[in-house]
């Protein structure tokens, strides 16, 4: 566990990702992604893996007109990998109105206090949370025990975000 992991009401760090385009790769950083937004963040290990393709990333999927209804204003989705990887990820999920963003040397991971060692399944990966941010101030935070997936799930931020 980390000691610098991010908080309920504390600030999303200063750090940029990256995202591929029609025009190739552009780097975003937290403020562009998250100034003045109403925003799902939802990270997970890694594209393509078995928790992820199967459950983690179609629950936002399926339910991304329902937090849109609820006021939020983009999902995003964030891992270890690097643009291209997410990219073809979202296209073989079908991912529809979920964005990705890389992060690529896991700097953001690492950042909030997410990052761990996964050995070698693939090194320094992220844990496995979702959050709810405005203007990226962490207002609800979900963090899964690592190897579980229960907290983290899109229909149990749906609800909490439903109770605000």
């Amino acid at each position: 566990m980390s000691d610098n992991r991010i908080a309920v009401g504390q600030a999303l760090p200063a750090v940029s990702f990256q995202r591929l385009t029609e025009n190739g790769v552009v780097t975003l950083t937290t403020e562009q992604l998250f100034a003045g937004e109403r925003v799902v963040l939802f990270a997970l290990p890694g594209a393509f893996t078995p928790t992820c393709s199967a459950a983690h990333l179609p629950g936002f999927i399926s339910l991304a007109e329902q937090f849109f209804q609820a006021g939020v204003d983009r999902i995003l989705c964030t891992a270890v990998n690097d643009a291209y990887v997410l990219d073809a990820w979202g296209q073989q999920q079908q991912a529809g109105d979920v964005q990705f963003i890389a992060d690529g040397a896991a700097a953001f991971a690492k950042a909030i206090g997410m990052a761990t060692d996964s050995g070698d399944f693939g090194g320094i990966r992220s844990l496995r949370y979702s959050m709810l941010l405005e203007d990226g101030v962490v207002q609800l935070l979900n963090l899964d025990v690592p190897k579980t997936f229960e907290v983290s799930k899109a229909e149990v931020l749906l609800e909490q975000i439903r109770q605000r």
